[in-house]
């Protein structure tokens, strides 16, 4: 089986592999000229699961070696006053715990791990529509060429090319009211054990840090907008511009928030923050998406990248197992979607935390060390399982309709 793979991110190059170890034929086609890592935000966290299904290609490396382990969220609100804490996610019986990685990190490892097996990665093709053919499916690339194939999966992110040609009606990314920056620096003092995240709910913003093994400070920030910026615009906005509007945005905090944007000399753009809470249609039998571009959750919930990881091998192992490309895309989708739904709901919960009005934040202040000290418990901990205790058995043959 000839498969063509739209995207070399996480969703991209895991399902590439997974292809490959499963015994297809992937080809990757990839937009930019090597990888997509550095338009796509700072960095991230891979939680437990998203750890367990890099495993099942045996890629979990990636992580382990340019990550580091992030156990513990504290809370504070904007007067620096400190709200409650949880865990990052569990800690598994073999000490497995969430990992915090740059972005670039994770997506050129990936990228660099699939072509170091052979997978082919085509560059300077993005993908601009497709149709089934008799035999298969046409990818068409905005340089006037043309692929074909028995399927096409489309890993192409929130503004999925794949999910538009699957169904020209599929609904739009939806603009949460946020943006997303953030950045590095090392010209900053935090009271952080490294490893440990600091969130903070402030008058205007919401900022976040943590402090990495040698000491250098990863910050990223959500600054409000009533209105999404174009894309053209957010190009042309210098990083002098949004270091003034964070600084005035932060000013009000008693937190070391505007400290360290102040010390962060490098660049560092802005993006707008989307979700997309549900696609009726994730396939036609010849096309599939996967990643954001089925499901694309708010960073809040911190399983963007585990939850494309755990697609990606689902997905090739219902190709491995149920006779006929559309049932086993039927499965996958059967076996995907209930999970990720879920999670893409309870993380627009937790973002619409992040802009509120005054009264609200008076009485979020007022109820968050409750409700984040009940959640610490074990017995809330234990329903919050759910999210990381999936787990993918390669070995495991897939059965259709059977859980």
């Amino acid at each position: 089986m000839r498969v063509l793979v739209a995207g070399a991110g996480v969703a991209g190059s895991v399902a590439a592999m997974a292809l490959h170890k499963a015994g297809f034929e992937p080809v990757v086609f990839e937009a930019y000229e090597r990888g997509a890592g550095l338009a796509h935000g700072v960095y991230l966290t891979v939680a437990v699961n998203g750890l367990d299904a890099l495993r099942a290609v045996d890629a979990h490396h990636v992580v382990r070696a340019a990550g580091f382990l992030s156990e513990k969220i504290d809370f504070y609100s904007g007067t620096g006053r400190l709200l409650g804490q949880i865990p990052l996610g569990p800690t598994l019986p073999d000490g497995t715990v969430t990992h915090t990685i740059r972005r670039a990190d994770l997506y050129g490892g990936l990228y660099d791990e699939a072509a170091r097996r052979g997978i082919p990665i085509e560059h300077g093709k993005r993908l601009v529509g497709a149709e089934r053919t008799g035999r298969g499916v046409r990818a068409h690339f905005a340089d006037g060429t043309s692929a074909d194939g028995d399927l096409l999966i489309g890993a192409d992110g929130i503004h999925s090319a794949v999910r538009r040609a699957i169904d020209p009606d599929a609904p739009a990314p939806r603009y949460t009211g946020l943006g997303n920056t953030g950045g590095f620096t090392r010209a900053a003092q935090v009271p952080a054990r490294p490893g440990d995240y600091a969130m903070v709910w402030g008058k205007h913003c919401f900022f976040g840090y943590t402090v990495s093994p040698d000491g250098e400070i990863w910050w990223f920030a959500n600054p409000p907008s009533r209105t999404e910026m174009p894309r053209d615009e957010l190009r042309r906005l210098t990083t002098d511009r949004l270091r003034d509007r964070l600084l005035d945005l932060l000013k009000a905090d008693r937190t070391p928030g505007a400290e360290i944007v102040r010390a962060t000399t490098a660049d560092f753009p802005l993006t707008n923050q989307y979700d997309l809470p549900t696609v009726p249609t994730w396939h036609n039998g010849a096309m599939v998406v996967i990643g954001d571009a089925a499901h694309a959750v708010s960073p809040s919930s911190g399983q963007g990248a585990s939850l494309a990881a755990e697609d990606a091998v689902v997905l090739a192992k219902c190709l491995r197992d149920v006779p006929g490309i559309p049932a086993a895309l039927d499965e996958y989708e059967r076996r995907r979607r209930p999970r990720v739904e879920r999670i893409v709901a309870w993380a627009a919960g937790m973002n619409n935390t992040k802009r509120q009005g005054l009264v609200a934040r008076l009485q979020r202040d007022l109820l968050l060390p409750l409700i984040l000290k009940k959640a610490a418990g074990p017995g809330e901990l234990a329903k919050m399982s759910w999210m990381f205790e999936h787990q993918v058995d390669w070995d495991t043959r897939v059965e259709a309709g059977v859980r």
